[in-house]
């Protein structure tokens, strides 16, 4: 599935007449449409100087968590971590902010231009432990075409 994705992804990032925040939008809908299991998607990145992460563009339902500390939930662990994490039930982790009742599962891939963390993709799923080592291959590819656009 993700390999019929690729060609897909690349194709919205060599759009010359979209915005860099337009490509974003574009490959989260893309990715919650065609990936059953991505129920929200979203890039988040680092704000300024601040030690936290703020929203970029995401599909799924509106989130409060639009600013999230260092540290703090998933994301802001990645942020710290510069590592994947992988969360096959968020009622496991003690460091979880819940953005849904539905939600089940997550993966954050950290995003990395000129060798430093920048923000990341998260992808909440409302099955449990659905994500494989597929799926942070994929989003690392997504990832690395994201940050050639920015």
């Amino acid at each position: 599935m993700f390999k019929n994705l690729e060609p897909l992804i690349e194709g919205i990032v060599n759009k010359v007449e979209f915005s860099t925040t337009k490509k974003m939008q574009e490959i989260c809908n893309l990715l919650q449409k065609e990936v059953n299991y991505y129920n929200w998607v979203g890039f988040y990145f680092k704000n300024g100087e601040k030690r936290e992460l703020k929203l970029g563009p995401f599909a799924g339902e509106p989130t409060d968590h639009t600013i999230i500390p260092f540290g703090k939930g998933i994301c802001g662990q990645v942020a710290e971590s510069n590592k994947n994490f992988v969360v096959p039930d968020v009622q496991a982790q003690d460091n979880y902010i819940a953005c849904s009742i539905n939600v089940k599962s997550e993966i954050v891939v950290p995003l990395f231009k000129n060798g430093q963390n920048i923000g990341q993709i998260d992808i909440d799923s409302d099955t449990p432990d659905p994500f494989s080592e597929e799926d942070e291959r994929f989003l690392e590819f997504v990832n690395q075409k994201v940050a050639e656009i920015l």
